[in-house]
C-alpha cells in the first residue's frame, strides 16, 4: 500500500485579479467624482448672438502671416515686442486666424519668445454645447 502524498492546496488565482480590478473600480470611481458637477439651478450665459470681438491687446495673425495690433501693421514680432513694457511683455496674447498654417503659427510664436516675451497665450474660440 502507497502512502497517500499530500497535495499542497494551490490557491485560486482568480482571487488576485479580483482585488485588482476592485481596486480599478475605486480607482475610476474617485477620479470621475473630482470636478465638482455644476449646481442643478444654475444656467449658464449663452453668448451665441455676442459679437467676437479681439482683447484689445492682442496681437493678431492673419491667415497670410499678415500681422495687425489695435487696426495697425506690424512689420514684425520684435517690432512688436519693443513697443510693449516690461509688464506686458511678461504674457503676450496671439490672436491666429483658423487658416493660418500651423507652421507659420509655431514659427511666429518663437519669434516672440526669442525676442523678449514671457508666455505667449493663444485666444480661441470655445463653444459649449
Amino acid at each position: 500500500m502507497r502512502p497517500l502524498a499530500k497535495r499542497k492546496a494551490q490557491r485560486e488565482p482568480t482571487i488576485a485579479l479580483i482585488n485588482i480590478v476592485f481596486l480599478m473600480l475605486v480607482f475610476f470611481m474617485v477620479a470621475g467624482t473630482l470636478a465638482q458637477p455644476l449646481d442643478q439651478d444654475l444656467k449658464l450665459i449663452e453668448t451665441r448672438d455676442l459679437e467676437g470681438r479681439a482683447p484689445p491687446d492682442a496681437l493678431v495673425v492673419h491667415p497670410d502671416g499678415r500681422l495687425t495690433h489695435a487696426a495697425q501693421d506690424i512689420t514684425s514680432a520684435a517690432d512688436f515686442i519693443a513697443t510693449l513694457d516690461e509688464e506686458a511683455r511678461a504674457t503676450v496674447r496671439l490672436l491666429p486666424d483658423r487658416a493660418l498654417p500651423a507652421k507659420t503659427l509655431v514659427r511666429l510664436t518663437r519669434e516672440l519668445r526669442a525676442a523678449g516675451a514671457g508666455r505667449v497665450l493663444l485666444v480661441t474660440q470655445r463653444a459649449l454645447q
